[in-house]
C-alpha cells in the first residue's frame, strides 16, 4: 500500500492543485502509471514519474498515493 506520510488534508490539496501546477488533469496523470513501466515498489513508482516528468517529489508523491488508492478501490468491489 501507499507510504504517503501527509495528511489526508494535504494530500486532498496536492491533488487539487495538479492541474493547476502541472498542466495535466489528475486523470492522465493516473493513465501515465497504469501505462507506465511495471514497478512495484511506492519510492520507484514516485522517482520514475519524477525523471520521467519532471515533477516535483511532493506531486509525484501524491500521485502515486493517489494511484494506489483508487486501485485498491478497484479491487474491492
Amino acid at each position: 500500500m501507499s507510504q504517503t506520510h501527509f495528511s489526508e488534508e494535504t494530500h486532498r490539496n496536492l491533488i487539487d492543485r495538479i492541474p493547476h501546477c502541472t498542466g495535466r488533469e489528475v486523470s492522465e496523470w493516473l493513465s501515465a502509471l497504469d501505462e507506465g513501466p511495471a514497478l512495484f515498489r511506492f519510492e520507484e513508482k514516485v522517482s520514475w514519474l519524477r525523471g520521467e516528468h519532471d515533477l516535483s517529489y511532493g506531486h509525484a508523491k501524491a500521485l502515486v498515493h493517489e494511484y494506489d488508492l483508487r486501485r485498491a478501490a478497484r479491487n474491492l468491489r
